[in-house]
């Protein structure tokens, strides 16, 4: 690396310091640690002269350094403050110096509307982020300041859920003050996540105590407007679709006002129909809507041929989903784990043992923000201790599609492709209604199959003719492909 410094080790600065090591170099730029109480930035005059025009850095602030024929342009910076490029890879001590990043990353933005900040240098003495304008991709703020807080995964803030995994030593709700001290939004359930406890008390608050003489950069903040209230979209199901929006999702993104009128949190539900209704399609577009850790209770996951060991499986999907809280339990085919104990088609003591497990353990989740789903389809067979007031509070019918649902959901599948203007949907209606809306995706995706085989550009009536046609019919299950 010698032959690449620009000042050799021992080089004398005009402050009467001395180079000791190259610490980050790039194409227009070195930092230097010295001897002296300051580190050192050095930079090609171009690249100087290209911040003080665009305002990131006053003249004044730079030095002049010389070294053989070469000219360079410096500034110091004392060695209790950040001097080192945005992609480092280091992340920060405590929460003192996330807030500092994030409010030089906001005040850099305020300078350049088209500079990226991937590649810049953070001068924490001057809440400066130093663009050096590479021949790189753009890289979003928001994604700049993810990646610096977990110091290197390339992440944007708006993931923030995952963020907070990322950064466990650190309170969910000071990152979410730190989010927004740069200017960016976070969810509306930020508060919910705070309640968590940091995954590591590794990086204590006395880290903080002796961090910096510099003060906090955040400002008070006036009261923030109570939170807009996000809207689940289920196509096909507007039914559905309204009751998550009302007893789920407002409740968890508006809690406060919920909180205000005693509702801590949504109560557990129940959705039950024929095979094919689309319990199982509505429940997973909840769940990714929510964005929250999912875990699953099915005879796959939990179901054992050995006594208790069924019944402890059950009570550890439990302890995760309330250590991992806020979060969802889907209890899948309940009528596997939760049929009549008073019916002679149940199993013996551990089936007992199984249904009071679920009986202890559902009011205790949903104190400790579980959301439960569970789904069924022969809702008769279900245990009525389980389906009680307090446990299940809602318990919803998913019939098979009627018209106007499968409509909703055509709509919605066939204005992401090009099409014709003349479709005419009434045959494709009078036979999709009452089938499984699995049946209306798989004709709109079938179509869009045999339109690109045959060169089509649009997906026309033929198209979705042939795949209306392709459907098997009654009491024909599967097509056969083998040997006679």
């Amino acid at each position: 690396m010698a032959k690449d410094l620009w000042l050799p080790k021992g080089h004398e600065l005009p402050d009467g310091s001395k180079i000791r090591s190259l610490l980050y170099s790039g194409d227009e730029w070195q930092i230097f640690d010295t001897n002296g109480s300051n580190n050192i930035l050095l930079t090609r005059p171009e690249l100087a002269w290209k911040w003080h025009e665009s305002g990131f850095l006053d003249d004044s602030l730079l030095g002049d350094v010389s070294f053989g024929t070469e000219s360079f342009r410096s500034l110091s910076s004392h060695r209790k403050y950040t001097l080192a490029p945005v992609d480092n890879g280091e992340s920060p001590e405590n929460k003192v110096d996330a807030l500092a990043f994030a409010f030089a990353l906001k005040e850099s933005r305020k300078l350049s509307d088209d500079a990226s900040f991937h590649d810049a240098i953070y001068v924490e003495q001057y809440s400066r982020l130093l663009p050096t304008w590479t021949l790189t991709p753009h890289v979003d703020d928001e994604v700049v300041l993810g990646t610096w807080i977990t110091g290197g995964v390339v992440i944007s803030t708006d993931s923030f859920r995952r963020l907070t995994i990322l950064t466990g030593w650190m309170p969910v709700g000071d990152l979410a003050k730190i989010i927004k001290a740069s200017g960016f939004s976070v969810p509306a359930d930020a508060g919910l996540l705070a309640k968590r406890k940091p995954a590591s008390q590794a990086k204590t608050d006395a880290k903080i105590a002796v961090a910096k003489e510099a003060g906090d950069p955040e400002q008070p903040q006036s009261p923030e407007e109570p939170a807009e209230a996000k809207v689940f979209k289920l196509p096909g199901r507007p039914q559905l679709e309204e009751f998550f929006n009302e007893h789920v999702i407002d409740i968890i993104f508006n809690a406060e006002k919920y909180q205000a009128m005693g509702i801590e949190f949504p109560s557990a539900i129940v959705l039950h129909g024929s095979p094919g209704c689309g319990k199982t399609f509505a429940v997973e577009r909840l769940v990714e809507f929510i964005d929250w850790p999912s875990y699953s209770i099915d005879s796959n996951s939990v179901g054992s041929p050995y006594i208790h060991e069924t019944s402890k499986k059950i009570s550890e999907v439990f302890d995760k989903a309330i250590d991992g809280a806020p979060s969802i339990i889907v209890i899948d085919e309940m009528e596997s784990f939760l049929s009549d104990r008073q019916t002679g088609g149940t199993s013996g003591l551990h089936h007992v043992e199984e249904v009071a497990e679920f009986l202890r353990r559902i009011p205790e989740a949903i104190k400790n923000n579980v959301l439960i789903i569970a789904m069924t389809n022969i809702i008769s067979m279900i245990d009525p201790a389980i389906l009680r007031r307090g446990r299940f509070d809602h318990i919803i019918e998913v019939g098979m599609p009627s018209r106007i649902e499968v409509a909703s959901l055509l709509d919605s599948l066939l204005s992401k492709l090009p099409k014709v203007d003349d479709i005419s949907m009434d045959k494709i209606l009078d036979t999709l209604t009452g089938k499984a809306l699995s049946d209306s995706a798989f004709v709109v995706r079938e179509a869009a199959r045999l339109a690109a085989k045959a060169g089509k550009t649009q997906l026309d009536q033929e198209s979705l003719d042939a795949a209306l046609n392709s459907l098997p019919k009654d009491k024909e299950n599967n097509s056969r492909i083998g040997f006679l």
